[in-house]
C-alpha cells in the first residue's frame, strides 16, 4: 500500500508514526512533512495547500491512499480533486467539511439534526453584533464564521473583550476573509472534552476522547492558542457519556449530511461540553485535533490503516479498534511569543535524551533544518513531547521527565497539563 500524508504539524508526525507500523505499507509519504516525519516517511516539498500539485504527484507515483491531516485543504476540496483523479482519499468532501469550515453551517445542521448545542445567532454586521453583546451580557463566546487556525474564537468575560473581538474580527480583519461575519452564542458551562469518531458516510466507530489546554498559560490563563497539550481519557467521560455522545451528537451528524448528499467520510471531531444539563456540542471539526491526535494515537493497539481504508470504502458498520487501559499525555513545547509572533530559528538539542526516556515519544511540528543541518524552530508550536504510564499521574511524570531533557533556550510549556483531572482524582 503506496500512502501520502498531507501536512507538517504533530498531528501529521504521529499519523506517520501510527501508518508507518503497519504491515500493510509499502511506501509512506508526506507532503510537506518537517524533519521528525522524516524518519518514517519520505518528505515531498509540496504545501499542503497547493492541491493541483499534490493530486499531481499522487498520480504520478501511484498513491494507493491519501490522508490529509489539516482542515483547509479539506475545505478547499482536495478529496474532490483526488477522487476524480481516481484516487483515495481518507477525508470529507469540500462540502462535508463546511461542518468546520462555517460555524453557522455546522449550527443549522446541528438544529436540523436535533443536536444540543448552544443558543447562537449569526453576523455580517459588526453593529448589530455590538447590539447584541450589550444585551445579551456577559460570558459570552465570540467566533469567526471561517477557518482561522484555531485563532478565531474568544471567551469573554467581560463586554470590552467581546466587542474588541468584533472589531477585531470584523473591521480590522486580522483573520482576512474568515472574521468577515461572526457567530455569537451562549458560553456554556462545565468540563469540555475532545471526541473523535471514524466515519465512513452512514455508520462510525469512536477513536476516543481526550481533554485539550487551549489557554496558553498556566491555569487555563491567557489568550486561545491551537492548543499547549492533552490528555487520554478523560476521567470525567466515561464509556457511558461517550456512547451517548454516538447516539446523540455522531449519528445524527452523519444522518443529516449524508440526507443534504454530502455523506461525511473520514475523522469528525466533535468539540463537546459537559453541562449540568447533558453533553452538547460546541463545535465539529472535520479531522483529528493537534495535540489530542499524539495523545490518542498512543493508546492504539490495533494497525489504523486497515481502519483508514474500512472509512473510505464505506466498511466500518463491523469493524472494531482496540485501545490500551493506560493513559497518555501530550506537552506541547512553544516557541516564545507564541500564540503571537513567535521567536524562530533557535537551535533544539536534546531530542535524542528524551527519547531515551522509556515510553516517550516525541513529535516534531515546527521544527526545520538548518544549512549546517542543526535542527532549528520554524514555528509557534514546534515539539510535542508524548508519554504513556499506568495512570494519568504517572504518565505525566514521564513526560515532563521528557520535556526537561530537551534543550532549547526559546521555548516554553506549560507545566500543569492534566491539572484539572489530577486536582479531581
Amino acid at each position: 500500500m503506496r500512502m501520502l500524508v498531507i501536512g507538517s504539524g504533530g498531528r501529521e508526525h504521529a499519523l506517520c508514526w501510527a501508518i508507518s507500523a503497519s504491515p500493510m505499507l509499502t511506501k509512506l509519504w508526506c507532503a510537506p512533512g518537517n524533519p521528525g516525519i522524516a524518519q518514517q516517511a519520505e518528505l515531498v516539498p509540496i504545501p499542503a495547500g497547493n492541491i493541483p500539485e499534490l493530486v499531481a504527484f499522487a498520480r504520478a507515483q501511484a498513491i494507493d491512499v491519501v490522508v490529509p491531516g489539516p482542515e483547509a485543504p479539506l475545505v478547499a476540496g482536495i478529496t474532490d480533486a483526488l477522487e476524480q483523479a481516481g484516487i483515495a482519499c481518507v477525508g470529507p468532501s469540500g462540502a462535508a467539511s463546511a461542518i468546520e469550515g462555517s460555524k453557522s453551517f455546522a449550527k443549522e445542521m446541528c438544529e436540523a439534526a436535533g443536536i444540543p448545542t448552544a443558543r447562537w445567532e449569526r453576523f455580517d454586521d459588526p453593529a448589530a453584533a455590538r447590539e447584541l453583546i450589550q444585551r445579551r451580557g456577559m460570558p459570552i463566546v465570540v467566533k469567526a464564521d471561517g477557518l482561522a487556525a484555531g485563532k478565531g474564537v474568544v471567551v469573554a468575560a467581560r463586554e470590552e473583550e467581546a466587542l474588541a473581538a468584533v472589531n477585531a474580527f470584523m473591521e480590522a480583519r486580522v483573520l482576512g476573509q474568515a472574521g468577515a461575519a461572526v457567530v455569537i452564542e451562549e458560553c456554556l458551562q462545565g468540563e469540555e472534552v475532545s471526541f473523535f469518531a471514524l466515519c465512513d458516510g452512514e455508520a462510525a466507530i469512536p477513536l476516543g476522547a481526550a481533554q485539550d489546554h487551549k489557554r496558553v498559560g498556566e491555569g487555563d490563563t491567557g489568550p486561545n492558542t491551537g492548543g499547549m497539550g492533552a490528555y487520554a481519557p478523560p476521567p470525567h467521560f466515561p464509556r457511558e457519556l461517550q456512547q451517548a455522545t454516538m447516539i446523540g451528537i455522531v449519528r445524527p451528524a452523519l444522518a443529516e449530511l449524508a440526507r443534504r448528499g454530502t455523506p461525511f467520510r473520514g475523522i469528525l471531531f466533535a468539540g463537546l461540553m459537559l453541562t449540568a444539563e447533558g453533553v452538547k456540542l460546541i463545535e465539529f471539526n472535520a479531522r483529528f485535533g493537534d495535540p489530542e491526535c499524539q495523545a490518542l494515537l498512543l493508546r492504539l493497539r490495533s494497525d489504523l490503516l486497515p481502519a483508514l481504508l474500512a472509512a473510505h470504502d464505506g466498511e466500518l458498520s463491523d469493524f472494531d479498534l482496540r485501545w490500551s487501559d493506560e493513559a497518555s499525555i501530550a506537552v506541547v513545547l512553544a516557541a516564545r511569543g507564541y500564540p503571537g509572533s513567535p521567536r524562530l530559528g533557535g537551535e533544539i538539542r536534546g531530542i535524542d535524551r528524551a527519547l531515551a526516556v522509556p515510553d516517550i515519544q516525541v513529535f516534531h511540528a515546527g521544527t526545520a533544518l538548518a544549512p549546517d543541518g542543526r535542527l532549528i524552530a520554524a514555528g509557534g508550536r514546534v515539539l510535542t513531547v508524548c508519554a504513556t504510564g499506568r495512570d494519568l499521574r504517572t504518565a505525566r511524570d514521564i513526560a515532563y521527565q521528557g520535556v526537561r531533557a530537551i534543550d532549547w533556550p526559546d521555548g516554553f510549556y506549560r507545566q500543569d497539563i492534566g491539572w484539572r483531572a489530577l486536582a479531581s482524582g
